[in-house]
């Protein structure tokens, strides 16, 4: 069998630490708990798992914390996971299948999980991406970046079912945002990845024009990974929009294309931004490319699943009730409710759909 050590930074997470130890427990062999300073019973609960814990003094660099943590694992391969993560029941069960795997048989250096983001009302997933999530010890691989940070890996990757799921319990503070302020003001020269994980911080504190400036710098350069770009320009467009720069907001969505092939979100955008426009045969043009354009195979990137099922159908039932259409706005609801029927929008669609039967 697979021998796995779980490997967690942590700090003051009493309301969720004990949730996510739980959800793993019966799978791992090992626990690292590396805690950063815990002033609350998250040491407390850790230890009543069995975990190995270790004290680490906060730097304002978390690839530390959790290259602390690896060097502490001593089974051959590390999973890990934050403290307001969960493996649900189903996945549990993906994943000891994959734990009796032969270890000397195994032919993979990593394995990839989905990373469940955002649910609907029924629990089904909305918002996910991929991370490598279970890496072969004997490799060292290492995190990179003091926020954000990531795993670097190569070697054989498996894509596996299994997923991860996110239960966030805190509300968004502005804690990362203070660290890329403090290394800007120090001067220190922004990666191709800081420059887009910056101008994140920026949008996610409304600081808007800011987060303009750093995605373009982040583009301007051509350095960024592909799906990093589709972000930015996605992003960048939002900041234009709160805005209400609507020519920046199309600029910046069509500078997408540069990079790849349309992406379901990227429609839906373009879609939305010519209904406020009341430019309705464009917006349905965009919803309609939304439900056809495909994914590329592998993609390590984020999906919003609404933009390619439910969403496009729901905007193109506005679309073609706003042009008179009825027979087509009807065609679009009856679809939109196979996916999501108890959407408050789709309801509604379907109370004025049938007070207004003729």
């Amino acid at each position: 069998m697979l021998g796995i050590s779980l490997c967690m930074i942590v700090k003051n997470e009493e309301e969720s630490l004990g949730r996510c130890l739980s959800s793993v427990r019966d799978v791992v062999d090992e626990i690292v708990i590396v805690d950063t300073g815990s002033t609350d019973r998250t040491k407390e609960i850790a230890a009543s798992f069995g975990a190995a814990i270790y004290d680490f003094e906060w730097i304002d660099h978390f690839a530390a914390a959790r290259n602390y943590a690896f060097d502490r694992a001593t089974q051959p391969f590390i999973l890990w996971l934050d403290a307001d993560d969960v493996v649900e029941p189903e996945d549990r069960a993906r994943l000891k299948t994959l734990k009796e795997e032969n270890d000397e048989d195994f032919p993979y250096d990593s394995v990839s999980m989905n990373y469940h983001l955002t649910f609907d009302h029924k629990g089904n997933p909305v918002f996910s991406l991929r991370r490598n999530r279970l890496v072969r010890r004997s490799l060292g691989f290492r995190w990179i970046g003091p926020v954000h940070e990531y795993l670097a890996v190569f070697g054989r990757i498996l894509h596996s079912d299994i997923a991860v799921t996110h239960r966030k319990e805190r509300l968004h503070t502005d804690r990362n945002l203070r660290i890329y302020l403090k290394r800007r003001d120090a001067g220190e020269t922004f990666s191709p990845r800081d420059q887009y994980y910056f101008a994140n911080e920026l949008r996610d504190n409304r600081r808007n024009e800011e987060a303009i400036e750093w995605y373009g710098r982040f583009l301007d350069g051509g350095k960024g990974w592909v799906e990093d770009n589709i972000g930015a320009c996605m992003k960048q467009a939002d900041c234009y929009g709160r805005l209400k720069n609507s020519k920046g907001q199309l600029a910046s969505l069509f500078r997408s294309f540069g990079y790849d092939t349309p992406r379901p979100e990227i429609c839906c955008e373009l879609g939305s931004v010519f209904i406020r426009q009341e430019r309705f045969e464009q917006a349905i043009y965009w919803f309609r490319q939304a439900l056809t354009v495909e994914r590329p195979a592998g993609n390590m990137g984020s999906t919003d699943h609404a933009t390619s099922t439910w969403l496009p159908h729901l905007q193109l039932t506005v679309c073609y009730d706003r042009i008179g259409n009825r027979a087509k706005a009807l065609e679009h609801h009856r679809q939109a409710m196979t996916f999501n029927p108890d959407h408050p929008s789709i309801r509604y669609n379907e109370n004025y759909f049938n007070k207004t039967k003729t």
